[in-house]
């Protein structure tokens, strides 16, 4: 018997929600005005005006088109793990990017603004024979530092 009422119970509540999805009409005329208050666009123009003058991201570096090694794309970390290592002590002053990409982990290097700069340094990592594979050089976005102010100029 319990379960007969929970059935009925189900059915009711189907029905009742079929029926209210068949007639939705919320707007009866076709029309809608719709009110904007003009400081949204204000707003959006100021900050707008602020990225493009400060052209920063949350680092305090700029983003410019420009070039990356891909060193490595494989799935044994430990390799992964390991030339990245030695990418660090080699140049420590060249960021690596490591991104993991079912099933592979993929090391790129470097932030290059030019695609000759990138070459080179692509024949010296081949040259120290740090990976068995080839070395790619791949068009992406990359940080660049902002030129600092001499305050020694203004004296």
């Amino acid at each position: 018997m319990k379960k007969i009422f929970q059935i009925v119970c189900v059915m009711l509540l189907l029905q009742v929600s079929v029926k209210a999805q068949k007639n939705i009409d919320t707007i009866p005329n076709g029309t809608s005005v719709v009110y904007k208050d003009a400081r949204i666009d204000i707003l959006g123009k100021k900050m707008a005006e602020y990225n493009e003058n400060l052209g920063l991201n949350a680092n305090g570096l700029k983003a410019a088109k420009g070039y990356r090694l891909m060193v490595i794309s494989t799935n044994d970390r430990a390799l992964a793990m390991k030339l990245r290592s030695q990418l660090y002590q080699i140049f420590p002053d060249q960021k690596q990017y490591m991104s993991y990409q079912m099933p592979n982990i993929k090391i790129k290097f470097g932030n290059f603004l030019e695609k000759d700069d990138a070459e080179k340094m692509r024949k010296q990592i081949m040259a120290l024979k740090l990976v068995s594979n080839n070395i790619y050089v791949v068009p992406e976005v990359v940080e660049v530092k902002p030129e600092k102010k001499d305050s020694d100029s203004n004296k």
